[in-house]
């Protein structure tokens, strides 16, 4: 990870961390260099989620692109696939996303798609990072006719929702959908796609008022959503999450369904209709074994990457494959789009159910759930990194990979922000995952930390 990037753009505490005085440089910089090669005005979309400091990080960020002399387009709230989606649509230059994810209101974000839709690469964020924190290259600072101008996009939703609507192939009437949008970009969005294809729809958390994105609603706190379905006769609930960029879901009987049964379920339907190329799944380590499982019986490969969907995104264009993702619920459909997006995945995730008629409780049977284990082990920052050179360790994760064979795993991993090691199993018995990953995560803790 960078000085100011993570793994999903610049986040942090809005107006503490992350400053109205960053998002000004990381305009500035951003759009001088994603657009330093154009001979034309630059134009860069902008669109933010419902929490509340986005109208000030917009204020400021919409300054730093001007001040450059870039055309700023503002979207208003939207989905962050939106915005990847519009920056190729309307033939921008590049597209910004004000947004924290499925994170609490106090935070906020910023993360730049190109004009292929795509989040950038290392090397540009590390260039929009030298000219901030280094000061590598001045930014040019035009004057009088030349400083940049701003304009609002009003059909931006509507042209993302007509888009989202015409990936189906069919209309979902008959099928009665609970949705939960995270009191967040979701809200301007997936209750009109659904009405518009047909479904019964019943939503909550959709009345965000800046303060209230993602607090105990949207895909990271499902009772609400899973009770509902439970009570209502609901053929599934949809849960987004603050940015809309990913979706979790529940089945008829209220039983939750995450991003590893979602690509399950849709890559199934795939192979069958020849559309899933290479017959090729893309999920990350953290994927659960029963994915893989799956995979060996329908004919399907599993690759997997690194956890992060840009790592995901990265195996998939190499390679030429078209879904991939995480249990997060971040689901890549590259024939549609170039990031998770959650409203895609919702719409498929429902097309494969008009499609086989039959339960989504039915469905999710294509892949059986392991039980996973996980277990943090405190490790000095400077040797989370060793556990792979211990001859000790080794012999506990070959004793406990020998005890499951077939039927289970471990995964061990440094955290790439905290000084933990994360020690992960997957099996059949819970009881004894539960007790051999607290065995090898004191081991660990005992030898490096």
């Amino acid at each position: 990870m960078g000085r100011l990037f993570g793994t999903d753009g610049v986040r942090g505490v809005a107006n503490s961390e992350l400053t109205p005085e960053l998002a000004f440089k990381l305009g500035q910089a951003g759009a001088y260099v994603l657009t330093k090669e154009k001979h034309h005005k630059a134009k860069i979309l902008v669109g933010r989620d419902t929490r509340i400091s986005g109208h000030m990080l917009e204020a400021a960020l919409v300054a730093g692109i001007c001040s450059v002399g870039a055309e700023a387009v503002l979207l208003g709230v939207v989905p962050t696939p939106a915005v990847a989606y519009l920056t190729k649509k309307y033939n921008a230059d590049a597209g910004v996303v004000i947004s924290a994810s499925h994170n609490p209101v106090e935070y906020n974000g910023i993360k730049f798609f190109n004009n292929k839709g795509y989040k950038l690469r290392d090397e540009l964020e590390e260039e929009i990072e030298g000219i901030i924190l280094d000061e590598t290259e001045k930014c040019p600072t035009p004057t009088g006719e030349e400083i940049g101008t701003i304009i609002t996009q009003y059909e931006a939703v509507e042209d993302y929702i007509e888009y989202t609507k015409n990936t189906i192939k069919t209309d979902l009437k008959g099928l009665k959908v609970a949705i939960d949008c995270a009191n967040g970009a979701a809200s301007v969005t997936a209750e009109k796609a659904l009405k518009a294809l047909g479904a019964n729809v019943h939503v909550i958390h959709s009345e965000p008022n800046g303060k209230n994105i993602n607090k105990n609603c949207g895909s990271t706190h499902m009772d609400d959503l899973i009770q509902i379905v439970k009570d209502g006769d609901f053929h599934a609930g949809i849960a987004f999450d603050g940015d809309a960029d990913r979706c979790l879901a529940v089945d008829e009987k209220g039983n939750y369904i995450d991003g590893d049964q979602i690509m399950a379920i849709c890559a199934d339907l795939m192979k069958e209709e020849g559309t899933l190329k290479n017959d090729t799944i893309v999920a990350t380590v953290m994927s659960n074994l029963g994915l893989h499982l799956m995979g060996k019986e329908k004919g399907i490969t599993i690759e997997t990457t690194q956890v992060g969907d840009r790592y995901v995104l990265e195996d998939m264009l190499k390679n030429g494959h078209n879904i991939g993702g995480e249990q997060s619920g971040h689901v890549i459909l590259l024939d549609y789009n170039t990031t998770g997006d959650g409203l895609l995945t919702a719409l498929h995730l429902l097309e494969v159910l008009v499609k086989r008629q039959k339960p989504l409780s039915e469905l999710a049977s294509v892949m059986r759930v392991l039980p996973q284990v996980l277990e943090n082990a405190k490790v000095d920052n400077s040797k989370k990194y060793d556990f792979h050179k211990d001859v000790t360790i080794k012999a506990a994760i070959h004793k406990i990979e020998e005890k499951y064979k077939d039927e289970g795993r471990v995964l061990i991993r440094p955290s790439g922000t905290e000084p933990l090691v994360r020690v992960m199993l997957e099996g059949i018995d819970q009881a004894v995952l539960e007790q051999d990953a607290k065995e090898l995560a004191s081991l660990v803790e005992k030898v490096l930390g």
